[in-house]
């Protein structure tokens, strides 16, 4: 099995839910700590052995290439400075043997679209890995790390699942599968996004992570509009099912959800909490406001 060295980050959507802030620079531009969360995706897809970088971008996304471009005038000033740790940190994150593509999508028409807009620079024989940025995922090894073991050992297109509340599943595609476990995966019987209330086929919700097979390219050419007018990557992958097969793999780690703003604070005050900088003196900070409030 060959090894997956292509990764798609679709980052062409406009981020309205976290307007105003997100009007004049990309969502995926907004940062925990003083890390964007594309970087974190970044930083998971080269972890899990990714060469190739495809960003599928839009009209407002320049800020993503300039954030990975290299930076000769700030790295001269930075060394100058006396902060040459610095300047090799922002150095280092694109190594060298690592490219970036951008790819722009001419119109947002769903997920499966951006996917597809990829297709050029994937092979029918090769697998890739979607990441999608607003699901920041944390664990160890990183989350896409493990689905790429789990594609190596069964060759199927492998999505990231989590349980959700019942009441949560009309947000996610959700895939009809056994319960594998934690750290575990299971074929999937079949899926369907956004599912009315009372009609999800379980509480397993696909979140931000996918190794896809080469073949899903094929489909999605050929894929209808589906729920709101846009090519849904969740229809594309179900007729993988009877044919490829598909796993649903539960991650050992942490999710947040920073599409959202509650979810967006979840993971900025537990990393914050979490540095070794920061996280004592924001702790003696929290544990005061509170005392303060109860007092």
């Amino acid at each position: 099995m060959k090894p997956v060295t292509k990764a798609i980050f679709p980052v062409a959507g406009l981020g309205t839910r976290f307007l105003p802030a997100t009007k004049a620079q990309p969502k995926e531009m907004l940062t925990v700590i003083d890390k964007p969360l594309i970087q974190f995706a970044v930083e998971e897809a080269i972890a899990a052995g990714v060469t190739q970088l495809i960003f599928v971008t839009g009209r407002t996304k320049r800020a993503i290439a300039d954030h990975f471009d290299a930076t000769p005038e700030l790295d001269r000033l930075l060394r100058d400075k006396g902060k040459g740790d610095v300047a090799e940190q922002l150095r280092s994150i694109i190594p060298p043997n690592v490219t970036c593509i951008y790819i722009r999508q001419p119109e947002a028409l769903g997920l499966g679209h951006a996917v597809y807009c990829a297709a050029p620079l994937v092979g029918e024989d090769e697998a890739f890995a979607v990441l999608l940025a607003d699901d920041l995922m944390q664990g160890e090894p990183p989350v896409l790390a493990q689905m790429a073991e789990v594609h190596r050992e069964t060759g199927k297109s492998v999505l990231a699942v989590n349980p959700v509340p019942l009441d949560e599943t009309s947000s996610y595609g959700v895939v009809a599968s056994d319960d594998p476990g934690e750290g575990r995966s299971a074929p999937i019987r079949d899926m369907v996004e956004k599912p009315l209330k009372g009609e999800a086929p379980s509480n397993l919700a696909v979140v931000g992570r996918y190794i896809l097979t080469g073949d899903i390219m094929s489909i999605l050419a050929k894929q209808e509009p589906g729920k709101g007018g846009e090519i849904q990557l969740t229809d594309a992958i179900r007729k993988q099912i009877p044919t490829t097969g598909v796993e649903a793999f539960r991650y050992r780690g942490r999710r947040y959800d920073c599409g959202s703003k509650m979810g967006y604070l979840e993971a900025t005050m537990d990393m914050g909490l979490a540095h070794p900088e920061y996280g004592p003196a924001l702790r003696a900070r929290l544990q005061g406001m509170i005392g303060g409030e109860s007092a």
